[in-house]
């Protein structure tokens, strides 16, 4: 792989920022930062872009749209993943976690069959990929039909990550059974009658979700799986989650669950959109607020890539993170959380795992991104002009 020199960037190190700096990258690697009359195969101006890792998204379950884009249309399998990687390479995304669901009650692609192609999909296309694609597996604790199907994906060395998840009424997002009833009728177009069935249904199935839980943790840890709670709304639900040794909580509902989430060692996922929008789309905390408390370790996508560098380069402008800490938001701490130690850190030694972004209309845009050293996207924006010529263009053109 030829050797490339990347200069005049603005780069985001570990602790502090590096301005009009430059990064050399070879053999898929980071092997000098700022050095002195470096020769490379090829040298790229960044014109004082900020250059980055890689992001690392642990939650994005986009994946499941490209493959289903309408209620009960599926799009061939191999088609939908290869759309998503070139889509996350362009989000700036090296390190995409799928996130898909397990709950063999719903149709199309969260049927547990479906479900199970999709993630033997990823890893058949890794060959092909441009980001390094990774699968987290949504275990919805309702359903005890999936727990045989994710043990064999599991086996198969095809989850890298597993979280259990329960969206039965009366709990975490559902704090009511009428906001269950709200979110059935209105996502799945069902009668009221059939949403209060359904959620019925759903609490029936819970019977029985203890070892299910339980066994399929254990399963994961046993094979270095790290594991995930989901949607925790109580301090002794992290406890509990804790105590059967999930490795974070993803969307903790409260800034309490997330404190102690934190407290007792887990690291929290927020969502990204949840910044942009500066609001949950559910009720649940903002994740700026989190954020801002310091009990937020790490932003995911949750279901629209492009939200993540946005996210973070809000939460530089609205907070008083450093720039450091608030790239670490997608980059280093999601790395450590799930203990990928080559990556997330601009730093000798590290995999070329990079992202340059512009600034665009006010707006942080990838230009380039690197995955491994191998340049999979890039961009050219035209810089912004002078607003008299703007003026003089478009009075030209009305003339």
């Amino acid at each position: 792989m030829p050797s490339t020199y990347l200069t005049h960037a603005r780069v985001v190190m570990p602790d502090r920022v590096l301005e009009n700096s430059a990064v050399l990258i070879d053999d898929g690697r980071i092997v000098a930062i700022d050095p002195d009359g470096a020769k490379a195969d090829r040298e790229i101006d960044l014109q004082g872009q900020t250059l980055m890792p890689g992001l690392i998204d642990l939650h994005c379950d986009a994946i499941e749209k490209e493959a289903e884009p309408r209620s009960r249309v599926l799009f061939p399998l191999d088609f939908a993943v290869a759309q998503v990687d070139r889509r996350n390479a362009a989000a700036g995304i090296t390190t995409p976690y799928h996130a898909l669901s397990f709950a063999n009650n719903e149709w199309g692609v969260r049927n547990n069959q479906t479900a199970a192609q999709v993630v033997r999909t990823v890893r058949a296309f890794r060959q092909h990929s441009l980001v390094d694609n990774r699968v987290h597996c949504r275990y919805e604790v309702t359903d005890e039909t999936s727990v045989d199907v994710l043990r064999a994906l599991m086996d198969e060395g095809a989850v890298d990550l597993l979280s259990v998840m329960d969206h039965s009424p009366g709990q975490g997002q559902f704090k009511t059974l009428e906001s269950y009833l709200q979110y059935m009728m209105g996502n799945h177009a069902m009668s009221r009658e059939q949403a209060e069935e359904a959620a019925h249904a759903k609490t029936r199935a819970k019977d029985g979700a203890v070892g299910r839980v339980e066994a399929l943790l254990s399963h994961a840890q046993s094979l270095g799986i790290p594991t995930a709670s989901h949607d925790d709304d109580s301090i002794h639900r992290i406890a509990t989650m804790r105590n059967l040794g999930v490795a974070m909580s993803e969307f903790p509902i409260t800034l309490d669950t997330a404190r102690a989430a934190v407290s007792c060692g887990l690291p929290t996922i927020l969502g990204a959109p949840n910044v942009l929008r500066g609001q949950s789309q559910s009720g649940s905390m903002r994740a700026i607020d989190a954020i801002r408390a310091g009990v937020a370790s790490c932003l995911c996508s949750d279901y629209q890539p492009s939200t993540l560098i946005a996210a973070a380069f809000a939460v530089a402008a609205q907070t008083d993170l450093t720039w450091p800490q608030a790239i670490a938001l997608v980059t280093a701490n999601p790395a450590d959380a799930c203990g990928l130690a080559d990556r997330g850190r601009i730093a000798v030694g590290q995999r070329a795992d990079l992202v340059a972004v512009a600034q665009v209309g006010g707006m942080p845009l990838i230009s380039h991104t690197w995955s491994a050293g191998r340049l999979v996207f890039s961009t050219h924006y035209l810089p912004a002009r002078e607003p008299v010529a703007a003026l003089r263009d478009a009075q030209r053109v009305a003339a």
